[in-house]
């Protein structure tokens, strides 16, 4: 008894490591052999054994996973949370045990459907199950699809998957190898590693497909403003004005004509309604210098049941003048849970005031809006968070895209890993949709990526400082932007039709 108490806590101990391992594969790690090693682990120690401890194995996988990989939340809440270490704690590891549930739910589903070690439980079912389970976690309290394995791709060999079927493809394609290889060394067979290996080959040259087309004649100056803000100051009114000035010393510093500028996420930490005289101004100000600004704000809107704020990012100095409530703007519909948005507000009332957030009570704007049209350039944006939401930004990616752009304040995070992350992920928007991004920031990562998913320029992390670059909008369509996840889903639904009524009688003619 005393020896399977040890056991079960060494191997409980290695899913602890092994979930760990694959936050390697991401942003700033970039180790991107690190995601295969995580998932044939936890398809390893699953093998064999009866489904409650399977699920036991797969919620700890999931805890070492985004216990190290979302870490950084700790520091927000910590921070400008206003709330007791022990709660803040109590809180982070309350958000890993929830993600925890869908590697437990796949591992549970995996091994109640198909408990032999063969090829239709690690090769056909696995990538198939992963696939739904992370449907489930994308979309399910408003989803949180954060550390999806293809972002590890985007400099991977399985990187030109990605404009053709999209990153969740990929993440298929990565459990399909992960398994392939374990089918490989329990089975002890070397077709099975041959494969995996060769999916990796084969796909090398798919990088070398260019999916759209530059358009020099149209290449625009663009700057963007760094403003590097604290966030412990930046919803001051008292430091308001500082702010606002040192975005425009930014902004008009050797300034060239015809310029797109762009400052980030909220840098006018203000409502619209109360800057209004001010926004006519800074409007007229950059038209005369042949400029235009796209400007994070607070937008305030009277309605039926009181004043809604949105978070949004407005253009001024276009070719029209601006007007409160123009159409030339964009509000963010996917919001933060307990960041911009109490979930669940007349249940969860009473803890309101624990959450001490600027801005916890925004609404969410319409899932598809209207492109920015900035002289003459038609982009597609997104705020903060929701450019990891892929499906959200296809749906406002049109044709006649020039660029895509979003705009963020990771100040909450400070010196951690999730930036690099949320760039990393806003980098596969643009490898996906073969469109230039521009990724605008408070505080890092400024940077500029072009339509292959490749970092054009980008400036250092917690400066104030500008990136001066010239984009070159594309045009074409990539097969993902036309058909989004279709295909996918048709693999999936047909790959488990298959593992459930042939793979289930325990037929195993592959690989033998």
């Amino acid at each position: 008894m005393l020896l399977l108490f040890q056991y079960n806590w060494v191997i409980s101990c290695l899913a602890l490591i092994l979930g760990a391992v694959g936050t390697l594969s991401f942003s700033p790690y970039d180790f991107w052999p690190a995601a295969i090693v995580s998932v044939f682990g936890l398809l390893a120690i699953t093998l064999n054994r009866d489904t409650k401890n399977t699920m036991i194995l797969g919620f700890l996988w999931g805890m070492g996973f985004f216990g190290t990989g979302i870490q950084w939340v700790y520091l927000s809440i910590e921070k400008f949370g206003g709330m007791p270490t022990t709660i803040n704690i109590l809180l982070v590891i309350i958000l890993v045990s929830y993600l925890s549930i869908y590697p437990m739910l796949f591992s549970g589903l995996l091994n109640y459907f198909w408990p032999h070690s063969n090829v239709w439980r690690l090769v056909v079912a696995a990538p198939a199950v992963w696939h739904l389970t992370e449907y489930f976690r994308s979309y399910i309290f408003t989803g949180f699809p954060w550390l999806q394995f293809g972002y590890s791709q985007i400099d991977g060999p399985l990187k030109g998957l990605a404009p053709i079927l999209g990153v969740e493809t990929v993440t298929y394609l990565l459990i399909t190898i992960s398994g392939l290889l374990l089918l490989s060394a329990s089975n002890r067979k070397v077709i099975p590693a041959i494969t995996a290996i060769s999916l990796l080959l084969f796909s090398l040259p798919l990088r070398k497909i260019q999916w759209y087309q530059n358009q020099d004649y149209k290449s625009v100056n663009v700057r963007m403003v760094q403003g590097n803000i604290d966030q412990s100051i930046k919803w001051d009114p008292k430091f308001l004005m500082t702010t606002l000035q040192s975005y425009l010393e930014k902004s008009f510093s050797c300034l060239n004509q015809n310029t797109i500028i762009i400052w980030p996420e909220s840098s006018i930490s203000d409502t619209e309604r109360n800057q209004n005289n001010f926004l006519v101004i800074l409007d007229r100000l950059f038209r005369s210098h042949h400029s235009s600004l796209i400007t994070g704000i607070i937008h305030d809107r009277e309605s039926a049941f009181g004043t809604k704020y949105y978070n949004t990012v407005i253009v001024l100095g276009d070719q029209e003048d601006y007007l409160y409530e123009n159409k030339n703007r964009y509000n963010k519909h996917h919001l933060v849970p307990f960041g911009e948005f109490l979930p669940c507000k007349h249940l969860l009332r009473y803890l309101a005031p624990l959450f001490n957030l600027p801005m916890s009570s925004l609404s969410r704007g319409d899932y598809i809006q209207p492109q920015l049209s900035v002289q003459g350039y038609k982009i597609t944006a997104a705020i903060c968070y929701e450019i990891v939401f892929g499906e959200q930004v296809r749906a406002n990616f049109l044709s006649n895209t020039d660029l895509l752009l979003t705009v963020s304040n990771d100040a909450w995070f400070g010196h951690s890993i999730g930036p690099w992350q949320h760039f990393q992920m806003a980098r596969m928007r643009a490898l996906e949709l073969g469109r230039p991004l521009l990724n605008s920031t408070n505080n890092g990562i400024t940077a500029a990526v072009d339509a292959s998913g490749n970092i054009i320029s980008k400036i250092p992390q917690f400066e104030r400082q500008i990136l001066d670059v010239t984009m070159v909008p594309t045009t074409c369509l990539t097969p993902y932007s036309r058909f989004g996840y279709v295909p996918l889903w048709l693999l999936t639904f047909m790959m488990s039709i298959i593992a459930l009524f042939v793979g289930r009688k325990n037929i195993n003619f592959f690989f033998k």
